[in-house]
């Protein structure tokens, strides 16, 4: 990873909770064992749209990944990310939530005990686990025809 991604501010899960609590409960809701999606920078620094199953639980985001994708490779080569929630409707009535950072690969066997134990589905065995630390969140909900917008940004 190149010195500018360590460089940027960006944290667990248990943080995002920690200041903003209501913003964190809104992003679990809409994240948590749901297909949501997954944007990466590739090599020649263009976008790439992945689907994908977060898992939040015990102050962490995590994704498991097929290791030999061009998600795992986009991931482990740039490590940037944008995750958005995946929609119910097109009137976006059950709201949209977005996160920003960079990734972390996990290879600590007790963290991956942990990944395991708060997800919803067993990943494979050979799938590599990242951790997805926060730079910025974001949430919208629409109430009464109007959007109503939090953000939060990581210190």
């Amino acid at each position: 990873m190149n010195q500018e991604l360590r460089d940027i501010t960006a944290v667990s899960w248990a943080e995002l909770v920690k200041d903003a609590p209501e913003l964190a409960a809104f992003g679990e809701r809409r994240l948590d064992g749901k297909v949501s999606y997954l944007a990466t920078v590739r090599e020649d620094q263009r976008p790439r749209l992945h689907p994908v199953t977060p898992i939040i639980g015990r102050g962490h985001c995590f994704l498991f990944v097929e290791p030999i994708t061009p998600k795992a490779r986009d991931l482990q080569v740039n490590g940037f990310f944008s995750l958005h929630c995946g929609m119910n409707d097109s009137s976006g009535s059950s709201g949209e939530f977005l996160v920003s950072g960079r990734v972390q690969l996990v290879d600590d066997k007790e963290m991956r005990v942990l990944a395991e134990s708060v997800s919803s589905y067993r990943p494979a065995s050979r799938a590599v686990l990242f951790e997805l630390l926060l730079n910025e969140a974001s949430a919208t909900e629409y109430r009464g025809g109007r959007a109503s917008r939090k953000k939060w940004r990581a210190q």
